[in-house]
């Protein structure tokens, strides 16, 4: 992890890291983009108290295979994330299909179309067996729905290690298009994109994708939100 004075970005193809503002870092005089993006408390809101912390969570599974531009450290963060919340132990729902599933890729950009906004956007593949089919031997909606709803989650919790923020939401809606059936044997790849992270409200979408034939599987929108503590 890189020390809290440390630029966000490392180079013109920048790695980027998880980002705590600091009295040292908020008083810098550098000028930079970067600085002007990341260099305050005053960019973003103030902390709330996580009802999920990424880094608090175990290390599971290895993420050093993982390409993009963030760094290792948030790859990190991102998978254990998802295997702790998304696979849960081997009695959770989804647990095998969950664990079967493989992120090639974790990326951030600033967007040109978003005024320089952080969008994040992660890469995942997973192969279709025979526990995931419904009777016509076809991957099962429900089954696909517990995909897209763990995976289009990860760039949220990657946008949010960017910036300092929870990115670890509920599901509070999400709407799937079925393009096209996917058998047994098929590898899907599941392509997800951060939206837009307000104070409470965060939203992302998600294509999955037959990587053989280049056929379009499903296509969504996802809504989580903060859950209030309380009701918890």
């Amino acid at each position: 992890m890189p020390s809290r004075s440390s630029p966000v970005y490392a180079s013109s193809s920048p790695a980027y890291e998880s980002y705590t503002p600091s009295s040292s870092s908020s008083s810098s005089s550098s000028s930079s983009s970067e600085n002007i993006i990341y260099g305050g408390t005053s960019s973003y809101p103030p902390p709330r108290k996580a009802w999920v912390d990424p880094k608090s969570l175990a290390n599971c599974g290895d993420a050093s295979q993982i390409q993009g531009n963030v760094s290792p450290y948030v790859k990190q963060l991102i998978l254990n994330t998802f295997i702790a919340y998304g696979a849960g132990d081997e009695h959770c729902f989804g647990h095998s299909v969950a664990k079967a599933v493989k992120f090639i890729d974790i990326s951030a950009h600033e967007s040109h179309e978003k005024q320089g906004r952080m969008e994040a956007t992660t890469t995942a593949e997973v192969l279709v067996s025979k526990s995931m089919l419904n009777g016509a031997g076809m991957l099962h909606g429900g089954c696909l729905a517990f995909l897209i709803d763990n995976c289009c989650s990860t760039p949220l919790v990657a946008l949010g290690l960017i910036q300092n923020i929870n990115g670890v939401g509920v599901t509070q809606a999400m709407n799937i298009i079925f393009h096209s059936p996917a058998p047994i044997g098929s590898c899907l790849r599941i392509i997800s994109t951060s939206i837009a992270m307000g104070g409470r409200i965060m939203s992302a979408r998600c294509e999955v994708i037959n990587k053989k034939t280049g056929s379009v599987v499903a296509s969504a929108y996802l809504n989580k939100m903060q859950p209030t503590l309380s009701k918890l």
